[in-house]
């Protein structure tokens, strides 16, 4: 049959080493409760040091040098957390200004653009108004749209990629001129809704 917890541990000697240790502690009288409640901060009492055995004492030694490593280790996580997240922050600053000021003047976006383009950017469908021309040099590969700013804004192929070798998340839209010119779905990119 299976031993019960208290037999296995019997057999395997932790039991015997822990009755073994307390008989080795020296018994220590426990104090009168007194009727003055436990003095905070200041000197404890002398009773209380006597009280103490030295093999807890080197225990609580060792586990609040535990507690300390451990802190300090935390404390370093962080700290090297923060930097990479603040070296992340940098770079994305500097990539988005790198980006504002090759689009600065270059956008050719219209006011009075009255077709939309429709296109997936972020999983979801965006649009960009365009006129007749630039719809037709879009789909062509010519043109391509940039995220900027919540914007869109339509540019010449050559900022374009000059902006996907910056940060590829910003391109929105970029058709590759080799493509067949319908998409995986098989309707026609270039199919007015």
């Amino acid at each position: 049959m299976a031993d019960s917890l208290r037999d296995q541990l019997l057999k395997s000697g932790i039991v015997k080493q822990v009755q073994q240790d307390r008989a080795r502690e020296p018994k220590r009288p426990i104090p009168p409760p007194s009727g003055k409640p436990a003095r905070k901060g200041g000197k404890p009492h002398a009773a209380s040091h006597a009280a103490r055995p030295s093999g807890q004492s080197q225990q609580d030694i060792d586990l609040a040098k535990a507690y300390a490593l451990r802190a300090q280790t935390e404390a370093r996580e962080r700290q090297r957390v923060e930097r990479e997240a603040a070296e992340q922050a940098r770079l994305r600053r500097e990539r988005k200004q790198k980006i504002q000021q090759l689009l600065d003047g270059k956008a050719l976006n219209k006011a009075d653009a009255d077709q939309p383009r429709n296109f997936e950017y972020g999983g979801k469908i965006r649009r960009v108004h365009v006129d007749a021309a630039q719809l037709s040099a879009l789909n062509a590969g010519e043109l391509g749209v940039v995220q900027q700013g919540g914007r869109y804004l339509l540019v010449s192929r050559e900022i374009a990629e000059q902006v996907r070798d910056i940060d590829p998340h910003q391109l929105a839209l970029l058709v590759d001129p080799a493509a067949t010119g319908v998409g995986d779905d098989g309707v026609p990119d270039d199919l007015m809704w």
